[in-house]
């Protein structure tokens, strides 16, 4: 299971570099987990390269709050014109809504079997 970060309608981790994968949303978009922003920047591995195991290609972005804006920075990839993006910016409520949307449809989907009486 992958996650599929999208901006602007933009494949964002395709779009940097077609060979890797974004890493399982379980560890990106849990409650309190790495895309959530907080006042003190950080550098969140988004994507890896997928052999059998994940290589040594990723994808990084850097995610901050600033006020009640989320912004990640330290972007590689080609927008609808061809020029680089850099940097996006998003309302603070709008993002964390998604990645709460996204988790719940996520929780929604896992089937957790009953223990083995020990």
């Amino acid at each position: 299971m992958h996650t599929y970060l999208f901006v602007d309608g933009l494949d964002v981790v395709a779009r940097s570099d077609s060979s890797l994968v974004g890493l399982d949303p379980r560890r990106l978009l849990r409650p309190g987990g790495p895309l959530y922003p907080t006042d003190m920047p950080c550098t969140v591995v988004v994507a890896t390269q997928e052999q059998p195991e994940p290589g040594l290609g990723r994808l990084t972005v850097r995610v901050r709050l600033r006020g009640e804006t989320v912004i990640w920075s330290d972007l590689r990839h080609p927008g609808l014109d061809g020029g680089p993006i850099e940097e996006v910016r998003f309302r603070l409520e709008q993002y964390l809504g998604e990645i709460e949307r996204a988790y719940a449809a996520l929780k929604d989907q896992l089937v957790i079997l009953p223990s083995e009486p020990g």
